[in-house]
């Protein structure tokens, strides 16, 4: 399918093209190169192991995509006098023969996930955007990744693979809501979970499943007991938050989202550099505690309110403990930043 990439923004203002980039459209910009160039490296292993035709379809068009938009930001930062990042290179594919990590079902999963993530990037990304051209690249990067999200959620309907969220009884009057109970949790008489919360709790649930298999298979590959020992942490704590998300579905009689523990293989050769797979989890940590933090807005019993908290604040503390593993192996890159000027007084004191 041709990508709108290319397309220039239609009758931009007199002084737009002249306009430097923003910090927050340098913020866009860099980190969707550090996401795309991760995106390529984990692709090009799963296309090559791939089996369905269905689904390396998908991954072709996947990566197309992603190199696409690696090229774009390279031009736009060079542009503006930007360095480019280094991101994840040829050299964190450390082996590109080791044998499939996961299986075609799983990948679609995945993508699912990924691309799920994606929209709500690129919205933020749109959404912060000055420049008519940053406008135009972010919203047909927004229309790709809608095309590659119902791709995706089309091969796993069609596979029947797609758990979908749970169904409500539609014979329900409208109603406004009366008591200040209806707020309430923690004692007596808890009320159903209402759509908006039912929806938060369950693709929240599906994002933790996603994260439990990369973890799991990446502990299984990496020769680094630091690693492994942080990663299988990560599996503890998803498999405890899936739970403990599981009951509110549970106590309302609602079925739970699919798991997909069972589609890691048995290989254990590393596809990847430490360096990436350890970004790659520590990325996901980050979007969830922005779901959470999204769910938490929209929950209107209190107890599920709190309970959200709970679980930024645990996912917040293993975070942490990942970022500093990066920062220990220089495996973190830094954002382009603001002048130091005490570094410069400083500097100008020698």
């Amino acid at each position: 399918m041709p990508t709108r990439l290319g397309v220039k923004p239609q009758a931009a203002p007199a002084n737009d093209a002249r306009a430097k980039l923003t910090s927050a459209e340098v913020a866009n910009l860099w980190t969707q190169y550090m996401n795309d160039s991760l995106a390529v490296r984990f692709t090009e292993h799963s296309l090559s192991r791939a089996q369905d035709p269905s689904v390396r379809s998908i991954l072709e068009f996947a990566q197309g995509l992603s190199l696409a938009h690696l090229e774009k930001i390279r031009a736009f930062l060079s542009a503006d006098g930007y360095e480019i990042p280094i991101g994840f290179t040829e050299a964190d594919l450390i082996n590109p023969e080791a044998p499939a990590l996961f299986s075609d079902d799983f990948l679609l999963a995945y993508f699912h996930v990924m691309s799920l993530l994606g929209l709500t990037s690129y919205a933020g990304a749109l959404s912060t955007s000055s420049r008519s051209d940053q406008r135009a690249y972010f919203t047909a990067c927004n229309e790709e990744t809608m095309e590659l999200f119902n791709r995706v959620l089309d091969a796993m309907v069609q596979k029947g693979l797609y758990v979908k969220p749970p169904i409500l009884n539609a014979s329900q009057p409208v109603r406004f809501v009366e008591r200040q109970g209806y707020l309430a949790g923690w004692f007596g008489k808890e009320r159903p979970l209402n759509a908006i919360e039912i929806s938060s709790v369950f693709f929240n649930m599906v994002k933790i499943q996603v994260k439990i298999v990369l973890e799991s298979a990446f502990s299984q590959v990496t020769g680094s007991k630091e690693i492994r020992d942080y990663l299988q942490r990560g599996v503890a704590l998803c498999k405890e938050q899936f739970q403990s998300l599981g009951a509110r579905l549970t106590e309302n009689d609602l079925p739970l989202p699919r798991k997909w523990e069972s589609e890691v293989t048995d290989s254990t050769p590393p596809p990847f550099s430490d360096k990436l797979m350890l970004f790659h989890v520590s990325t996901l940590i980050s979007a969830s505690a922005a779901f959470y933090g999204a769910a938490l807005s929209v929950s209107q019993r209190r107890d599920l309110a709190m309970q959200y908290l709970k679980l930024i604040g645990e996912i917040g503390l293993f975070a942490e403990d990942g970022i500093n593993i990066l920062i220990k192996h220089g495996w973190l890159e830094e954002p382009p930043h603001a002048i130091d000027r005490d570094a410069l007084l400083e500097q100008n004191k020698t």
